[in-house]
């Protein structure tokens, strides 16, 4: 089965572009566009996405909020990609805490396009760990910091864990840290769905953006 993806960007040009890139992939379709993050959640609804690929900033509904819309309201809702002109934007920030699963740079070549929401349709790893990184550093919150500190203190993770996610942070996909750690991969498969589970993260990207919001891994 292909991924499917729906596209929502104000700008008809880059909605153009993004699907010729996407459509030339066998295992890719796109299934829908939007104009507005305001039109997602019915079109997530209707269409089942596997995949949104959304502009973080657009003119009713920016891709913060309409990121939060969907996770909210939409029953097993879709991976979210934020497209994004700015590498280091605290949109990008934003939308990833409030549960996008990555972010693409619009100047992005196809192939980078291309590999970007493949990662995210499998989420087994993190997309851009270093830039997500860079991000925390700049744009981590005080009080964002306590409450993840007082959520990673309440997660009590084991000492596998813990190192599974500090793997996870460095952008580590489940085979590798099987590998590093010298165990079988449904094993990490185990120990991640533990964490996801023990922080109340949605997935890898969230848990990760807690790991440095609490100082659990240092972003720098």
């Amino acid at each position: 089965m292909p991924v499917t993806v729906l596209l929502v960007d104000d700008e008809p040009l880059v909605r153009a572009g993004l699907r010729a890139v996407l459509e030339a992939q066998p295992d890719i379709e796109v299934v829908g566009e939007a104009a507005d993050g305001a039109a997602v959640i019915p079109l997530v609804r209707q269409l089942r996405p596997d995949v949104v690929a959304m502009d973080v900033r657009m003119p009713l509904l920016d891709g913060i909020e309409a990121t939060r819309a969907v996770l909210r309201t939409v029953e097993e809702p879709p991976k979210i990609l934020v497209v994004t002109t700015f590498e280091n934007d605290e949109y990008v920030y934003e939308a990833l805490r409030a549960g996008a699963d990555g972010f693409l740079l619009k100047r992005a070549r196809p192939a980078e396009i291309v590999h970007a929401v493949r990662l995210v349709a499998e989420g087994e790893s993190l997309l851009f760990p270093a830039s997500v990184r860079q991000l925390a550093a700049q744009y981590g919150d005080e009080g964002g910091n306590r409450a993840a500190r007082a959520a990673m203190e309440r997660a009590q993770l084991t000492e596998r864990e813990s190192e599974v996610l500090r793997l996870m942070a460095r952008g580590l996909s489940n085979a590798e840290i099987a590998a590093r750690l010298v165990v079988g991969t449904e094993t990490v498969k185990s120990h991640v769905s533990a964490v996801l589970a023990k922080l109340g993260a949605r997935d890898r990207t969230q848990a990760v953006i807690a790991a440095y919001e609490s100082g659990f891994v240092a972003p720098g």
